[in-house]
């Protein structure tokens, strides 16, 4: 008999549980949804601030531009994980945290990008719109990726 009610225990859900994975999926749909966002507008921010259509040179496999796009998104990753884990036990303050950050983050990297090309003297339009890979490419997509972890380390 007891055996049997051990088995039982072992096979029951602890009181919560539902509700707690509730909220989990709830958080990972929300913070999703903030990310992709972020990432979107991260692209668009580069987009807007580089000459020629990014979307266009990812899509027909510019090797430069997939470069620096890659890299711009992963380093947009880096703010948005930083903000959540920083905050992981507070949903809403997670979320405005990762949107502002993000922003700021955006903002950050794109003038400071921008600024490293003038001060290196990269014409990134040229890199970017080129059909063979051009090693300055990483430099622009190191100071993308750079930049997001100044930006994540600052969140924590």
């Amino acid at each position: 008999m007891i055996t049997a009610l051990a088995e039982q225990d072992e096979l029951a859900l602890a009181p919560g549980f539902l509700e707690a994975i509730g909220r989990g999926v709830g958080a990972i749909l929300l913070y999703a949804l903030v990310g992709l966002a972020l990432m979107i507008i991260g692209f668009y921010a580069i987009d807007v601030t580089t000459p020629g259509r990014l979307g266009h040179l990812v899509r027909e496999g510019a090797p430069n531009a997939v470069v620096v796009t890659a890299l711009g998104l992963v380093s947009m990753a880096l703010i948005v994980v930083v903000a959540i884990y920083s905050t992981s036990d507070r949903l809403l303050e997670g979320l405005l945290t990762s949107v502002i950050f993000g922003l700021v983050g955006i903002a950050v990297q794109v003038l400071a990008v921008r600024l490293l090309e003038r001060i290196i003297g990269i014409d990134i339009g040229l890199v970017l719109q080129a059909d063979r890979f051009s090693p300055v490419s990483l430099i622009v997509g190191a100071g993308h990726f750079a930049l997001g972890l100044v930006v994540a380390v600052a969140v924590s």
